[in-house]
């Protein structure tokens, strides 16, 4: 049996959910991966409210498609992220403004939710971001002691194992989108990141190939690293655009802009190797979602949606029952 193929709906957060289950339907996914932003899911109502529940699952159902895993990457990242500007204002609740405790607070409790919404939806993954206390600090200047870095796990860890505890309870995992600016954005450093929370049962990682692929990171080592932490799978492309004249850390130029050192590109337009990948998926015995988060500033999205699907299945296939030298001794 091949993994189910989803849709993230993050990206289609200005389109009402029942248009949009209607859509992939038709561009033929399994099922999707809902947002817990724009209107496609309110943690806070979904964590208390059964018949609210019941009006999303009813959707879906209608067009034979089953939600595999939510995410809610804009509240987990606050729950460790400094909060000290206004990029953080802007996903917090206008009473949280320019609060850094009071965001974080606000984020503890949106992600403990986020795990009661998830039992309530049957979900058993919930993907997103942890933000980082130590990111800030990467280059290493100035100077950064291995005390600042101990700290800022031990922070990571103070703060999200009271979340987790909740997970726990619901029998949910959390499943970290290794990406920069978290507390984990390559192999060594979700190595650490497991140390710090005594490697729980709760706390796994989201695959994302796109993230590792512009740092050099290869995703099917990452895959085989970490085997059964590999609690979900994204798919999504980038591409190195590097020219001499720019780097990879993107010279604060915004998405799409001429003169990026990377991008985002959808399924198989850029340079992941999602066959090597797939095939360490296989190697691991991963069953859950392929699931398509779609970006590719240059290209319609609903024609890069449905695209991608096809792309995806067509990569999707199951691992080998033996051996094919098997077949010249039977």
């Amino acid at each position: 049996m091949t993994r189910p193929v989803t849709l993230f709906t993050g990206q289609f957060a200005d389109i009402p959910l029942a248009d949009l289950a209607a859509k992939a339907a038709e561009w033929e996914y399994d099922g999707l991966e809902l947002a817990c932003w724009g209107k496609h899911l309110d943690v806070e109502r979904a964590a208390k409210e059964k018949k609210y529940v019941k009006e999303i699952k009813d959707i879906l159902s209608k067009h034979s498609l089953k939600v595999y895993a939510i995410s809610n990457h804009l509240a987990g990242q606050l729950v460790s992220d400094p909060n000290t500007d206004s990029r953080s204002d802007a996903i917090a609740p206008s009473s949280c403004k320019g609060n850094p405790e009071k965001k974080r607070k606000w984020a503890i409790a949106t992600m403990k939710d986020t795990a009661r919404a998830a039992k309530n939806l049957g979900v058993k993954i919930v993907n997103g971001f942890t933000g980082s206390p130590i990111w800030h600090m990467v280059y290493g200047f100035p100077p950064v002691s291995e005390d600042l870095i101990e700290k800022g796990y031990k922070e990571f860890a103070k703060q999200w194992n009271p979340i987790l505890d909740v997970f726990d309870k619901c029998r949910v995992k959390f499943a970290l989108e290794v990406h920069p600016t978290e507390i984990a954005f390559d192999i060594i450093t979700a190595r650490r990141a497991l140390k710090a929370v005594k490697n729980r049962k709760a706390f796994g990682f989201n695959l994302d190939p796109s993230h590792l692929y512009w740092q050099s990171v290869d995703s099917a080592r990452f895959a085989r690293e970490f085997g059964n932490k590999i609690y979900h799978v994204h798919m999504k492309d980038a591409a190195l655009t590097l020219d001499g004249e720019s780097s990879i850390l993107s010279s604060y130029l915004g998405f799409g802009e001429q003169g990026r050192g990377w991008d985002f590109r959808s399924v198989g337009r850029g340079g992941v190797d999602f066959e090597e990948m797939v095939r360490a998926l296989n190697e691991i015995g991963y069953n859950g979602p392929l699931s398509v988060e779609w970006e590719d500033c240059a290209m319609d999205r609903q024609f890069g949606a449905a695209e991608a699907c096809q792309i995806v299945k067509d990569l999707n296939y199951p691992k080998a029952g033996a051996k094919f030298e098997k077949a010249f001794t039977a």
